[in-house]
């Protein structure tokens, strides 16, 4: 059996780039419009820890790789939920979960921001905009319900 130190070490040999901790592919692969969105919001979350960590050994292309597919995964959480046809107001438990999690993610965001040196910031600030935008639409969303 190889050690996961070697995959990854022929996984990088082979594709020429280096793999992100966390993989959107469950989510894409998931049937249920629902659970995929909960799906694409862990994957979001875990994408963003490890772009932290990543930032403090001073990887900075790798942090913005994951920054990038945290912005397709919260994207992806969000059709995923336009996808359902459902009104938010009348079936909220998941539109709710997104909303809470944006939240969360807006705030983890921000303190990352503030965290890093003022040239690095660029790439986070565009995915804090792009997830307010969610945010803002998820909660409207819950607000007043479905679009006439």
């Amino acid at each position: 059996m190889m050690s996961p130190r070697l995959a990854v070490a022929l996984l990088v040999l082979a594709t020429g780039s280096i793999p992100l901790p966390a993989d959107l592919k469950p989510a894409l692969a998931e049937p249920n419009l629902e659970r995929r969105s909960k799906l694409a919001l862990d994957n979001a979350a875990a994408l963003l820890d490890a772009a932290r960590a990543d930032y403090t050994k001073g990887d900075n292309a790798r942090v913005a790789a994951e920054i990038a597919e945290l912005r397709e995964s919260v994207d992806l959480a969000y059709k995923s939920l336009q996808d359902t046809g459902k009104n938010p107001r009348k079936s909220s438990h998941w539109f709710k979960y997104a909303e809470i999690h944006t939240r969360d993610l807006l705030r983890k965001l921000d303190t990352f921001e503030n965290d890093m040196s003022f040239d690095d910031r660029p790439p986070v600030q565009k995915a804090k905009e792009e997830v307010q935008k969610v945010h803002d639409d998820l909660l409207l969303g819950l607000m007043e319900g479905k679009p006439k």
